[in-house]
Protein backbone atom coordinates (compact mmCIF):
# COMPACT_ATOMS: atom_id res chain seq x y z
CA UNK A 1 0.00 0.00 0.00
CA UNK A 2 1.40 3.42 -0.94
CA UNK A 3 2.25 6.03 1.66
CA UNK A 4 -0.54 8.31 0.45
CA UNK A 5 -3.17 5.57 0.85
CA UNK A 6 -1.93 4.81 4.36
CA UNK A 7 -2.20 8.50 5.27
CA UNK A 8 -5.71 8.69 3.85
CA UNK A 9 -6.76 5.58 5.79
CA UNK A 10 -5.28 6.91 9.04
CA UNK A 11 -7.03 10.24 8.47
CA UNK A 12 -10.39 8.56 7.93
CA UNK A 13 -10.04 6.48 11.10
CA UNK A 14 -9.00 9.56 13.02
CA UNK A 15 -12.05 11.52 11.85
CA UNK A 16 -14.37 8.64 12.76
CA UNK A 17 -13.15 8.77 16.36
CA UNK A 18 -12.96 12.53 16.78
CA UNK A 19 -16.63 12.91 17.65
CA UNK A 20 -16.52 10.03 20.09
CA UNK A 21 -13.44 11.38 21.81
CA UNK A 22 -14.82 14.91 21.89
CA UNK A 23 -18.02 13.63 23.43
CA UNK A 24 -16.12 11.57 26.03
CA UNK A 25 -13.88 14.49 26.98
CA UNK A 26 -16.62 17.12 27.43
CA UNK A 27 -16.36 18.47 30.90
CA UNK A 28 -19.35 18.26 33.20
CA UNK A 29 -19.10 21.14 35.66
CA UNK A 30 -20.67 18.97 38.37
CA UNK A 31 -17.95 16.31 38.06
CA UNK A 32 -14.39 16.29 39.37
CA UNK A 33 -12.32 14.49 36.72
CA UNK A 34 -8.62 13.73 37.23
CA UNK A 35 -6.15 16.14 35.67
CA UNK A 36 -3.93 15.01 32.83
CA UNK A 37 -3.07 15.31 29.17
CA UNK A 38 -4.93 13.58 26.33
CA UNK A 39 -2.00 14.00 23.96
CA UNK A 40 -1.98 15.93 20.70
CA UNK A 41 -3.44 13.31 18.35
CA UNK A 42 -7.02 11.98 18.49
CA UNK A 43 -7.28 8.19 19.00
CA UNK A 44 -3.52 7.83 19.52
CA UNK A 45 -3.31 10.24 22.46
CA UNK A 46 -0.21 9.36 24.50
CA UNK A 47 -0.10 5.75 23.28
CA UNK A 48 3.14 6.16 21.32
CA UNK A 49 5.05 7.85 24.13
CA UNK A 50 3.79 5.22 26.61
CA UNK A 51 4.79 2.31 24.35
CA UNK A 52 8.18 3.90 23.65
CA UNK A 53 8.75 4.34 27.37
CA UNK A 54 7.79 0.71 27.99
CA UNK A 55 10.11 -0.50 25.26
CA UNK A 56 13.00 1.37 26.87
CA UNK A 57 12.00 0.12 30.35
CA UNK A 58 11.11 3.69 31.31
CA UNK A 59 7.46 2.97 32.09
CA UNK A 60 7.90 3.80 35.78
CA UNK A 61 9.51 7.14 34.88
CA UNK A 62 6.69 7.87 32.37
CA UNK A 63 4.11 7.38 35.11
CA UNK A 64 6.09 9.25 37.78
CA UNK A 65 6.49 12.30 35.52
CA UNK A 66 2.72 12.55 35.28
CA UNK A 67 2.21 11.80 38.97
CA UNK A 68 4.55 14.71 39.78
CA UNK A 69 2.55 16.98 37.48
CA UNK A 70 -1.04 15.83 38.06
CA UNK A 71 -1.03 13.69 41.21
CA UNK A 72 -1.30 9.92 41.92
CA UNK A 73 -4.54 9.75 39.91
CA UNK A 74 -4.34 11.20 36.41
CA UNK A 75 -6.00 10.80 33.04
CA UNK A 76 -4.58 10.33 29.57
CA UNK A 77 -5.56 8.67 26.27
CA UNK A 78 -4.23 5.18 25.52
CA UNK A 79 -5.16 2.78 22.72
CA UNK A 80 -8.06 4.97 21.60
CA UNK A 81 -9.71 5.36 25.01
CA UNK A 82 -9.65 7.87 27.86
CA UNK A 83 -7.63 6.18 30.59
CA UNK A 84 -7.28 6.92 34.31
CA UNK A 85 -3.99 5.82 35.90
CA UNK A 86 -4.32 4.90 39.57
CA UNK A 87 -1.15 4.41 41.60
CA UNK A 88 -0.34 3.36 45.16
CA UNK A 89 -1.51 0.63 47.51
CA UNK A 90 -5.02 1.97 48.08
CA UNK A 91 -5.42 2.44 44.33
CA UNK A 92 -4.34 -1.12 43.60
CA UNK A 93 -6.78 -2.42 46.20
CA UNK A 94 -9.58 -0.31 44.69
CA UNK A 95 -8.97 -1.54 41.13
CA UNK A 96 -8.25 -5.21 41.80
CA UNK A 97 -10.86 -5.54 44.52
CA UNK A 98 -13.67 -3.80 42.66
CA UNK A 99 -16.81 -5.69 41.70
CA UNK A 100 -16.90 -6.57 38.01
CA UNK A 101 -20.16 -4.66 37.72
CA UNK A 102 -18.16 -1.52 38.52
CA UNK A 103 -14.73 -2.16 36.98
CA UNK A 104 -14.64 -5.00 34.48
CA UNK A 105 -11.42 -6.52 33.11
CA UNK A 106 -11.77 -5.06 29.62
CA UNK A 107 -8.66 -4.85 27.47
CA UNK A 108 -7.61 -2.33 24.79
CA UNK A 109 -8.87 -2.99 21.28
CA UNK A 110 -5.67 -4.68 20.07
CA UNK A 111 -5.54 -7.16 22.97
CA UNK A 112 -9.27 -7.88 22.76
CA UNK A 113 -9.03 -8.45 18.98
CA UNK A 114 -6.29 -11.07 19.40
CA UNK A 115 -7.64 -12.82 22.49
CA UNK A 116 -11.29 -12.53 21.47
CA UNK A 117 -14.16 -10.80 23.24
CA UNK A 118 -15.20 -13.95 25.13
CA UNK A 119 -11.90 -14.59 26.90
CA UNK A 120 -11.73 -14.72 30.69
CA UNK A 121 -10.11 -11.27 30.87
CA UNK A 122 -13.18 -9.73 29.18
CA UNK A 123 -16.19 -11.48 30.70
CA UNK A 124 -17.75 -10.93 34.12
CA UNK A 125 -20.57 -12.13 36.35
CA UNK A 126 -21.96 -15.65 35.94
CA UNK A 127 -20.09 -16.15 32.67
CA UNK A 128 -16.78 -15.47 34.34
CA UNK A 129 -17.60 -17.92 37.14
CA UNK A 130 -18.61 -20.64 34.67
CA UNK A 131 -15.49 -20.38 32.49
CA UNK A 132 -13.15 -19.89 35.43
CA UNK A 133 -14.66 -22.92 37.12
CA UNK A 134 -14.03 -25.08 34.07
CA UNK A 135 -10.39 -24.05 33.92
CA UNK A 136 -9.87 -24.35 37.67
CA UNK A 137 -11.18 -27.92 37.65
CA UNK A 138 -7.83 -28.74 36.03
CA UNK A 139 -5.58 -25.98 37.43
CA UNK A 140 -6.38 -26.34 41.14
CA UNK A 141 -3.56 -27.89 43.23
CA UNK A 142 -5.33 -31.19 43.92
CA UNK A 143 -5.74 -31.73 40.16
CA UNK A 144 -2.17 -30.71 39.32
CA UNK A 145 -0.75 -33.29 41.71
CA UNK A 146 -1.58 -36.02 39.24
CA UNK A 147 0.42 -34.28 36.51
CA UNK A 148 3.66 -33.54 38.41
CA UNK A 149 5.60 -36.61 37.30
CA UNK A 150 4.46 -36.24 33.71
CA UNK A 151 5.46 -32.57 33.66
CA UNK A 152 8.82 -33.35 35.25
CA UNK A 153 9.63 -36.09 32.74
CA UNK A 154 8.63 -33.84 29.84
CA UNK A 155 10.70 -30.89 31.10
CA UNK A 156 13.74 -33.08 31.77
CA UNK A 157 13.62 -34.53 28.24
CA UNK A 158 13.10 -31.13 26.61
CA UNK A 159 15.93 -29.50 28.58
CA UNK A 160 18.31 -32.37 27.77
CA UNK A 161 17.50 -32.23 24.07
CA UNK A 162 17.58 -28.42 23.80
CA UNK A 163 20.96 -28.12 25.57
CA UNK A 164 22.74 -31.15 24.09
CA UNK A 165 25.98 -30.01 22.49
CA UNK A 166 25.23 -26.34 23.26
CA UNK A 167 27.76 -24.13 24.98
CA UNK A 168 25.56 -21.04 24.67
CA UNK A 169 21.78 -20.62 24.62
CA UNK A 170 19.49 -17.60 24.40
CA UNK A 171 17.48 -17.93 27.59
CA UNK A 172 14.26 -16.17 26.56
CA UNK A 173 13.93 -18.20 23.36
CA UNK A 174 14.79 -21.39 25.24
CA UNK A 175 12.21 -20.67 27.96
CA UNK A 176 9.46 -19.63 25.54
CA UNK A 177 9.77 -22.89 23.61
CA UNK A 178 9.99 -24.86 26.84
CA UNK A 179 6.89 -23.32 28.44
CA UNK A 180 4.95 -23.46 25.15
CA UNK A 181 5.79 -27.17 24.91
CA UNK A 182 4.47 -27.77 28.43
CA UNK A 183 1.35 -25.67 27.77
CA UNK A 184 0.57 -27.65 24.61
CA UNK A 185 1.03 -31.06 26.22
CA UNK A 186 -0.16 -30.56 29.80
CA UNK A 187 -2.64 -27.67 29.60
CA UNK A 188 -4.23 -28.46 26.25
CA UNK A 189 -3.36 -32.05 25.34
CA UNK A 190 -1.76 -31.10 21.99
CA UNK A 191 0.95 -33.68 21.40
CA UNK A 192 1.57 -33.50 17.63
CA UNK A 193 4.99 -31.91 17.00
CA UNK A 194 4.06 -30.30 13.67
CA UNK A 195 0.91 -28.74 15.14
CA UNK A 196 2.87 -27.47 18.14
CA UNK A 197 5.52 -25.82 15.95
CA UNK A 198 2.94 -24.18 13.68
CA UNK A 199 1.01 -22.87 16.68
CA UNK A 200 4.22 -21.54 18.26
CA UNK A 201 4.90 -19.37 15.21
CA UNK A 202 1.30 -18.13 15.05
CA UNK A 203 1.19 -17.26 18.73
CA UNK A 204 4.42 -15.31 18.34
CA UNK A 205 2.68 -13.02 15.82
CA UNK A 206 -0.35 -12.73 18.10
CA UNK A 207 1.71 -11.61 21.05
CA UNK A 208 3.50 -8.93 19.04
CA UNK A 209 0.16 -7.62 17.75
CA UNK A 210 -1.44 -7.18 21.17
CA UNK A 211 0.67 -4.11 21.94
CA UNK A 212 0.86 -2.65 18.45
CA UNK A 213 -0.92 0.27 16.80
CA UNK A 214 -4.55 -0.78 16.05
CA UNK A 215 -4.28 -0.33 12.27
CA UNK A 216 -5.48 -3.35 10.32
CA UNK A 217 -3.62 -2.65 7.08
CA UNK A 218 -1.54 -5.10 5.01
CA UNK A 219 2.00 -5.31 6.33
CA UNK A 220 1.21 -4.03 9.83
CA UNK A 221 2.01 -5.96 13.00
CA UNK A 222 -1.66 -5.87 13.96
CA UNK A 223 -2.77 -7.37 10.62
CA UNK A 224 -0.21 -10.19 11.00
CA UNK A 225 -1.60 -10.89 14.46
CA UNK A 226 -5.19 -11.03 13.20
CA UNK A 227 -4.16 -13.39 10.40
CA UNK A 228 -2.24 -15.56 12.88
CA UNK A 229 -5.34 -15.77 15.09
CA UNK A 230 -7.35 -17.00 12.09
CA UNK A 231 -4.70 -19.65 11.38
CA UNK A 232 -4.82 -20.82 15.00
CA UNK A 233 -8.60 -21.20 14.84
CA UNK A 234 -8.35 -23.13 11.57
CA UNK A 235 -5.84 -25.54 13.15
CA UNK A 236 -7.82 -25.99 16.36
CA UNK A 237 -11.35 -26.55 15.03
CA UNK A 238 -10.70 -30.13 13.80
CA UNK A 239 -8.97 -30.97 17.09
CA UNK A 240 -11.92 -29.62 19.05
CA UNK A 241 -14.48 -31.49 16.92
CA UNK A 242 -12.64 -34.76 17.42
CA UNK A 243 -12.54 -34.28 21.18
CA UNK A 244 -16.25 -33.45 21.34
CA UNK A 245 -16.98 -36.73 19.60
CA UNK A 246 -14.75 -38.58 22.06
CA UNK A 247 -16.53 -36.90 24.97
CA UNK A 248 -19.91 -37.97 23.61
CA UNK A 249 -18.63 -41.54 23.18
CA UNK A 250 -17.21 -41.54 26.71
CA UNK A 251 -13.69 -42.36 25.49
CA UNK A 252 -12.16 -39.08 26.74
CA UNK A 253 -11.93 -37.89 30.35
CA UNK A 254 -13.22 -34.30 30.71
CA UNK A 255 -10.44 -33.58 33.22
CA UNK A 256 -7.57 -34.60 30.94
CA UNK A 257 -6.65 -30.97 30.19
CA UNK A 258 -8.08 -27.44 30.24
CA UNK A 259 -9.27 -27.51 26.63
CA UNK A 260 -11.20 -30.73 27.15
CA UNK A 261 -12.67 -29.32 30.39
CA UNK A 262 -14.09 -26.36 28.47
CA UNK A 263 -15.33 -28.55 25.61
CA UNK A 264 -17.10 -30.82 28.10
CA UNK A 265 -19.24 -27.86 29.20
CA UNK A 266 -20.30 -27.26 25.60
CA UNK A 267 -21.03 -30.96 25.06
CA UNK A 268 -22.94 -31.38 28.34
CA UNK A 269 -25.06 -28.32 27.60
CA UNK A 270 -25.97 -29.63 24.15
CA UNK A 271 -26.96 -33.02 25.59
CA UNK A 272 -28.93 -31.71 28.59
CA UNK A 273 -30.61 -28.83 26.81
CA UNK A 274 -31.43 -27.16 30.10
CA UNK A 275 -28.65 -24.64 30.47
CA UNK A 276 -29.75 -21.09 29.76
CA UNK A 277 -26.49 -19.94 28.24
CA UNK A 278 -24.47 -22.93 27.04
CA UNK A 279 -20.74 -22.55 26.48
CA UNK A 280 -20.13 -21.74 22.85
CA UNK A 281 -17.42 -22.80 20.46
CA UNK A 282 -16.27 -19.18 20.24
CA UNK A 283 -15.85 -18.99 24.02
CA UNK A 284 -13.72 -22.13 23.98
CA UNK A 285 -11.53 -20.75 21.17
CA UNK A 286 -11.08 -17.32 22.76
CA UNK A 287 -10.12 -18.82 26.11
CA UNK A 288 -7.76 -21.31 24.51
CA UNK A 289 -5.92 -18.43 22.80
CA UNK A 290 -5.87 -16.16 25.86
CA UNK A 291 -4.78 -18.91 28.26
CA UNK A 292 -2.06 -20.10 25.88
CA UNK A 293 -0.66 -16.55 25.67
CA UNK A 294 -0.86 -16.05 29.43
CA UNK A 295 0.26 -19.59 30.19
CA UNK A 296 3.62 -19.58 28.48
CA UNK A 297 4.84 -16.02 27.82
CA UNK A 298 4.72 -14.78 31.41
CA UNK A 299 6.21 -18.03 32.76
CA UNK A 300 9.06 -17.81 30.23
CA UNK A 301 9.84 -14.25 31.26
CA UNK A 302 9.86 -15.07 34.99
CA UNK A 303 12.14 -18.07 34.41
CA UNK A 304 14.48 -15.97 32.30
CA UNK A 305 14.94 -13.40 35.05
CA UNK A 306 15.47 -16.13 37.65
CA UNK A 307 18.30 -17.47 35.47
CA UNK A 308 19.67 -13.92 35.22
CA UNK A 309 19.58 -13.42 38.99
CA UNK A 310 21.22 -16.77 39.75
CA UNK A 311 24.05 -15.86 37.37
CA UNK A 312 24.47 -12.44 38.97
CA UNK A 313 24.44 -13.62 42.58
CA UNK A 314 26.62 -16.68 43.39
CA UNK A 315 25.43 -16.81 47.00
CA UNK A 316 21.78 -17.12 46.02
CA UNK A 317 22.70 -19.63 43.31
CA UNK A 318 24.56 -21.80 45.84
CA UNK A 319 21.66 -21.62 48.30
CA UNK A 320 19.25 -22.76 45.59
CA UNK A 321 21.63 -25.57 44.56
CA UNK A 322 21.93 -26.68 48.19
CA UNK A 323 18.15 -26.93 48.56
CA UNK A 324 17.70 -28.79 45.27
CA UNK A 325 20.55 -31.23 45.90
CA UNK A 326 19.15 -32.01 49.35
CA UNK A 327 15.96 -33.15 47.61
CA UNK A 328 17.95 -35.49 45.34
CA UNK A 329 19.98 -36.80 48.30
CA UNK A 330 16.84 -37.51 50.35
CA UNK A 331 15.34 -39.36 47.40
CA UNK A 332 18.51 -41.43 46.98
CA UNK A 333 18.41 -42.29 50.67
CA UNK A 334 14.77 -43.41 50.42
CA UNK A 335 15.59 -45.56 47.42
CA UNK A 336 18.48 -47.12 49.34
CA UNK A 337 16.05 -48.03 52.06
CA UNK A 338 13.77 -49.79 49.61
CA UNK A 339 11.60 -46.85 48.59
CA UNK A 340 10.06 -46.30 45.17
CA UNK A 341 12.69 -46.32 42.43
CA UNK A 342 11.41 -43.29 40.51
CA UNK A 343 13.65 -40.41 39.44
CA UNK A 344 10.79 -37.98 38.76
CA UNK A 345 9.77 -35.17 41.09
CA UNK A 346 6.84 -35.61 43.43
CA UNK A 347 4.37 -33.12 44.89
CA UNK A 348 6.00 -33.43 48.33
CA UNK A 349 9.42 -32.64 46.83
CA UNK A 350 8.00 -29.55 45.12
CA UNK A 351 6.65 -28.47 48.52
CA UNK A 352 10.19 -28.59 49.97
CA UNK A 353 11.52 -25.99 47.52
CA UNK A 354 10.69 -23.10 49.84
CA UNK A 355 13.86 -21.06 49.41
CA UNK A 356 13.84 -21.50 45.62
CA UNK A 357 10.28 -20.21 45.46
CA UNK A 358 11.12 -17.23 47.67
CA UNK A 359 13.87 -16.35 45.18
CA UNK A 360 11.31 -16.55 42.38
CA UNK A 361 8.91 -14.37 44.39
CA UNK A 362 11.59 -11.74 44.94
CA UNK A 363 12.48 -11.76 41.23
CA UNK A 364 8.81 -11.08 40.44
CA UNK A 365 8.74 -8.27 43.00
CA UNK A 366 11.80 -6.52 41.56
CA UNK A 367 10.93 -7.25 37.90
CA UNK A 368 7.15 -7.78 37.87
CA UNK A 369 6.03 -9.77 34.82
CA UNK A 370 3.18 -7.31 34.30
CA UNK A 371 3.67 -3.56 34.57
CA UNK A 372 -0.05 -3.28 35.25
CA UNK A 373 -3.33 -3.99 33.55
CA UNK A 374 -6.51 -2.39 32.24
CA UNK A 375 -10.03 -2.30 33.59
CA UNK A 376 -13.10 -0.53 32.19
CA UNK A 377 -15.70 1.43 34.14
CA UNK A 378 -19.02 -0.36 33.56
CA UNK A 379 -20.86 2.41 35.39
CA UNK A 380 -20.00 5.81 36.82
CA UNK A 381 -17.74 5.43 39.84
CA UNK A 382 -15.20 7.42 41.83
CA UNK A 383 -11.91 7.06 43.68
CA UNK A 384 -9.79 9.50 45.62
CA UNK A 385 -12.37 12.28 45.24
CA UNK A 386 -12.24 11.95 41.45
CA UNK A 387 -15.10 10.88 39.20
CA UNK A 388 -14.53 8.10 36.67
CA UNK A 389 -17.31 8.04 34.06
CA UNK A 390 -18.79 4.93 32.54
CA UNK A 391 -16.75 3.79 29.52
CA UNK A 392 -13.35 5.11 30.64
CA UNK A 393 -10.39 2.76 31.00
CA UNK A 394 -8.59 2.37 34.32
CA UNK A 395 -4.96 1.26 34.59
CA UNK A 396 -3.15 0.20 37.76
CA UNK A 397 0.63 -0.18 38.06
CA UNK A 398 2.41 -2.95 39.98
CA UNK A 399 5.61 -1.08 40.87
CA UNK A 400 3.55 1.33 42.99
CA UNK A 401 3.41 -1.31 45.73
CA UNK A 402 6.37 -3.58 44.89
CA UNK A 403 8.89 -0.76 45.38
CA UNK A 404 7.05 1.00 48.21
CA UNK A 405 9.37 1.37 51.23
CA UNK A 406 6.35 1.54 53.56
CA UNK A 407 5.41 -2.00 52.47
CA UNK A 408 8.77 -3.62 51.69
CA UNK A 409 11.73 -2.65 53.84
CA UNK A 410 14.67 -1.47 51.70
CA UNK A 411 12.77 -2.30 48.49
CA UNK A 412 15.76 -1.93 46.13
CA UNK A 413 17.60 -4.72 47.97
CA UNK A 414 17.13 -8.26 46.63
CA UNK A 415 16.09 -10.19 49.72
CA UNK A 416 14.19 -13.51 49.38
CA UNK A 417 13.85 -13.75 53.17
CA UNK A 418 11.18 -11.00 53.12
CA UNK A 419 8.74 -13.71 51.97
CA UNK A 420 9.37 -15.92 55.01
CA UNK A 421 6.80 -13.99 57.04
CA UNK A 422 3.11 -13.44 56.36
CA UNK A 423 3.28 -9.70 57.07
CA UNK A 424 2.84 -8.49 53.47
CA UNK A 425 -0.60 -6.82 53.32
CA UNK A 426 -3.20 -7.87 50.75
CA UNK A 427 -3.03 -6.15 47.36
CA UNK A 428 0.63 -5.18 47.94
CA UNK A 429 2.39 -8.07 46.17
CA UNK A 430 0.60 -8.53 42.86
CA UNK A 431 2.61 -10.45 40.21
CA UNK A 432 -0.44 -12.70 39.79
CA UNK A 433 -2.97 -9.97 40.40
CA UNK A 434 -5.15 -10.05 43.51
CA UNK A 435 -8.74 -10.24 44.66
CA UNK A 436 -11.50 -11.88 42.60
CA UNK A 437 -9.41 -11.87 39.42
CA UNK A 438 -6.24 -13.47 40.77
CA UNK A 439 -4.47 -15.37 37.97
CA UNK A 440 -6.00 -18.83 37.69
CA UNK A 441 -2.67 -20.32 36.58
CA UNK A 442 -0.52 -19.18 39.51
CA UNK A 443 -0.19 -22.67 41.01
CA UNK A 444 0.61 -24.20 37.62
CA UNK A 445 3.23 -21.47 37.06
CA UNK A 446 4.77 -22.16 40.49
CA UNK A 447 5.11 -25.88 39.86
CA UNK A 448 6.47 -25.35 36.36
CA UNK A 449 9.04 -22.76 37.48
CA UNK A 450 10.31 -24.86 40.39
CA UNK A 451 10.62 -27.94 38.18
CA UNK A 452 12.60 -26.06 35.52
CA UNK A 453 14.95 -24.46 38.06
CA UNK A 454 15.46 -27.84 39.76
CA UNK A 455 16.78 -29.36 36.54
CA UNK A 456 18.87 -26.35 35.58
CA UNK A 457 20.74 -25.91 38.87
CA UNK A 458 21.35 -29.64 39.40
CA UNK A 459 22.71 -30.06 35.87
CA UNK A 460 24.42 -26.78 34.99
CA UNK A 461 26.43 -23.79 36.02
CA UNK A 462 26.15 -20.74 33.78
CA UNK A 463 27.39 -17.22 33.23
CA UNK A 464 25.99 -14.21 31.40
CA UNK A 465 27.39 -13.38 27.96
CA UNK A 466 26.34 -9.74 28.45
CA UNK A 467 26.39 -8.95 32.20
CA UNK A 468 24.99 -5.45 31.67
CA UNK A 469 22.14 -6.46 29.35
CA UNK A 470 19.21 -4.05 29.59
CA UNK A 471 15.48 -4.68 29.96
CA UNK A 472 12.95 -3.81 27.28
CA UNK A 473 9.19 -4.16 27.67
CA UNK A 474 6.65 -5.26 25.12
CA UNK A 475 3.99 -5.72 27.76
CA UNK A 476 6.37 -8.17 29.48
CA UNK A 477 9.98 -7.41 30.53
CA UNK A 478 12.37 -8.98 28.04
CA UNK A 479 16.18 -8.96 28.10
CA UNK A 480 17.22 -6.73 25.21
CA UNK A 481 19.47 -9.36 23.60
CA UNK A 482 17.58 -12.46 24.68
CA UNK A 483 19.86 -13.14 27.68
CA UNK A 484 22.48 -15.43 26.10
CA UNK A 485 24.26 -17.56 28.72
CA UNK A 486 27.32 -19.80 28.66
CA UNK A 487 26.40 -23.27 29.92
CA UNK A 488 28.75 -25.57 31.79
CA UNK A 489 27.31 -29.03 32.50
CA UNK A 490 28.02 -30.46 35.93
CA UNK A 491 30.03 -33.66 35.72
CA UNK A 492 27.32 -36.10 36.74
CA UNK A 493 24.90 -34.73 34.15
CA UNK A 494 27.25 -34.18 31.22
CA UNK A 495 25.66 -35.33 27.95
CA UNK A 496 27.17 -38.37 26.32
Amino acid sequence: MSTSLVLIAVSVITLVFIFKLFRNHKRDSTKNYPDGSMGFLPVIGESLSFLQAMKGNRGERWVEERVAKYGPIFKTSLMGSTTVFITGHSGTKFVLGADTEVLAPRQPVTIAAIMGKHNLFEVSGSRYKLLRGAMMSFLKPESLRGHIKRMDGMLKTHIDEATRGKETIHTISFMKKLTFHVACHVLFGITDDATEQALYEDFGHCFEAMWSAPFNFPGTTFRRGIQAREKIIKKMLPIMEKRKEQLKEGTLNPKNDVLTCMLSLETEAAENGDQEEPVTQQEVIDNFISLMIAGHDSSAVVLTWIVWKLAKDPVIYENVVKEQMSILNERKQRQGEGGEDDERLTWSEIAKMKYTWRVAQEVMRVIPPFFGSFRKAIRDTSFGAYDIPKGWQVFWVSYGTHMNKDIFNDPTKFDPSRFESKSIPPYAYVPFGAGPHTCIGNEFARVEALTVIHHLVTKFEWSLVNPDEKITRLALPYPEMGLPINLKPKQKYSHN
